[in-house]
């Protein structure tokens, strides 16, 4: 009876160790949709606005780019070479931790553009690590994972 007693007592106060919802997770929604807005209007200011400084961005053709600065200027790079290319992801589930100040953000994202054969349409599973600092949350890590591409040679050709 004494062992039953100290695993439910060990499993309840577990429980409090692991990843919640509230308002940080609303926070860390909201944020995520400001910055599918910026990319949508081509603001790298706002792009910037939610990654660390030292953010490390694995892409969905497996380039990585590490800094804010870098990853606003390749932003900024395809912007001007893509007028009208727009990416957007969407969270499926974001736990806190809240204990660490870190979060982790599941979910999808999709792409397009046009290129010189035509339209792409490219999507998959993404992975972000947040982290609060100085009562801030900034995109640590993001992690994209292609699943489909559609339209001309970009999707044909391995990275």
């Amino acid at each position: 009876m004494r062992t039953l007693s100290l695993l439910t007592f060990l499993v309840l106060a577990s429980g409090r160790l692991t990843a919640q919802s509230g308002p940080d997770e609303s926070t860390i929604r909201r944020l995520r949709a400001s910055s599918n807005a910026a990319i949508a209007r081509h603001d790298t200011g706002g792009i910037g606005a939610i990654l660390a400084s030292d953010v490390v961005v694995v892409t969905s053709n497996s380039a990585h780019y590490i800094g804010r600065a870098m990853n606003v200027q390749r932003f900024a790079d395809q912007f001007r070479g893509r007028p009208d290319v727009v990416y957007e992801r969407t969270p499926d589930e974001v736990r806190v931790f809240a204990l660490w100040s870190m979060a982790s953000e599941r979910g999808h994202w999709t792409g397009s553009w046009t290129d010189t054969d035509g339209k792409i349409r490219i999507g998959g599973s993404y992975f972000g690590k947040w982290r609060r600092v100085n009562g801030q949350w900034l995109v640590e890590s993001e992690t994209y994972v292609p699943e489909t591409c559609t339209g001309g040679a970009y999707c044909r050709t391995v990275p």
